[in-house]
């Protein structure tokens, strides 16, 4: 769900420049949102339950398996990488901040993918995980399962408020270098969006 809302961020830049990609990207969110909503109603009934070691471990994976899948499929669904498998290592490409990439020519697909695949390599530069554990207690749900194994004995009720306000912290470090960044490349006569994806990038 709050990758379909962080994909949304790709369809101002689409809706500028007519890219072709508009509905696909669109659909792309709605198909994120709405599994990400059946996801959450199925788990909120688990909300209190303790999550152990091992679950924790499998949220983690499950989380980079499920956001890569979803975050392939505006390269997918608009042909421009017709194959998913294709899709899919682009995007954990750039939520695993790799640099591999299986396009030759990234100026040939539209704005609005481009900037979605710097997205991935912006948000995989600070990591899912660190994002999930900043946003997950806002949802009601603890951050500490996913660091399960490395606290040590009684003091991990001690630990979770601070993985969260550390996260959170290192976001709004992360968004000031960003914006800097941003700023930077401006001055130097880039123009907006192309300064954007490459501090994204």
């Amino acid at each position: 769900m709050i990758e379909g809302l962080i994909m949304c961020a790709a369809i101002p830049f689409s809706l500028y420049f007519g890219g072709k990609d508009l509905i696909y990207i669109l659909i792309s969110v709605l198909i994120t949102i709405s599994a990400g909503l059946i996801l959450w109603f199925n788990i909120t009934r688990y909300r209190q339950q303790d999550i152990g070691r091992r679950e924790g471990y499998l949220i983690v994976s499950i989380i980079w398996v499920i956001m890569s899948a979803f975050g392939a499929l505006p390269f997918y669904l608009s042909g421009y990488i017709p194959h998913f498998t294709d899709a899919y290592f682009e995007t954990i490409s750039g939520f695993t901040t790799t640099g591999a990439s299986i396009l030759t020519d990234i100026e040939a697909i539209p704005k609005g993918l481009i900037f979605w695949r710097s997205l991935t390599h912006w948000i995989g530069g600070m990591g899912i995980i660190v994002l999930s554990i900043a946003i997950l207690p806002f949802l009601g749900f603890g951050g500490q399962q996913m660091f399960w194994a490395e606290v040590p004995g009684p003091d991990k009720e001690k630990l979770t408020p601070r993985i969260a306000i550390t996260a959170r912290r290192l976001w709004g470090i992360y968004l000031i270098m960003t914006a800097s960044m941003i700023i930077l490349l401006m001055l130097g006569k880039m123009s907006f969006y192309d300064a954007i994806c490459h501090s994204f990038g």
